[in-house]
């Protein structure tokens, strides 16, 4: 459960129709915007627990994008279903990232508590995000970019809220955001081979 440190984001209904598309318009200007250059690879840190519905937006992403984006060589994705990255192995996660990766771009994702007339929305963010705040863990921050998914109501009991949280929506979001980053990552990689 995260908490965004962004002045700048936008965001997306997945109940709107073709959300994927509409997502992966806001990602792909995001990436052109904050991922530069100077920068050699790009990094999917997606965080989260199978443990409770709720927190599991950020493995399923994970868990639906790491063989697709496993054919590019400078692509890598840390948090799945198999592997996720939460609370107790986090910083060991980024520790990692950055002793393995080359000047790594870094975009954080993870599942986060709103208002209740913004459950559903997912919102894509310059800068990092702070994983644990929405239930008042001190984790360390993380991310040249972000993406959140506000799975539920926020502001009283969060670790009730998140075990009764539906899949449903928490899948319905997960492929949204795989979805549109593949669509987007197709999109990079043939602009790159076309330049």
């Amino acid at each position: 459960m995260s908490l965004s440190l962004s002045k700048t984001a936008s965001s997306i209904d997945i109940n709107t129709s073709m959300a994927s598309l509409s997502f992966s318009s806001i990602f792909s200007k995001y990436i052109e915007k904050y991922y530069f250059s100077s920068y050699s690879e790009l990094v999917f840190l997606c965080i989260g627990t199978d443990r409770s519905t709720g927190d599991a937006l950020g493995p399923l992403v994970g868990h639906k994008l790491v063989r697709p984006l496993s054919r590019h060589p400078d692509i890598y994705v840390y948090g799945t279903l198999d592997k996720p990255v939460h609370a107790k192995n986090l910083q060991e996660q980024i520790d990692t990232i950055q002793d393995t990766c080359v000047n790594p771009f870094i975009i954080a994702i993870d599942a986060c508590l709103g208002r209740v007339d913004r459950v559903g929305y997912i919102t894509v963010g310059e800068g990092p995000l702070t994983p644990g705040a929405g239930v008042n863990k001190q984790l360390p921050s993380v991310g040249d970019l972000h993406i959140m998914g506000i799975v539920n109501l926020g502001g009283y009991m969060e670790y009730m809220i998140l075990q009764n949280t539906r899949l449903q929506l928490v899948m319905k979001m997960a492929d949204t955001i795989a979805e549109g980053i593949k669509f987007s990552v197709w999109k990079m990689h043939k602009e790159k081979l076309l330049s």
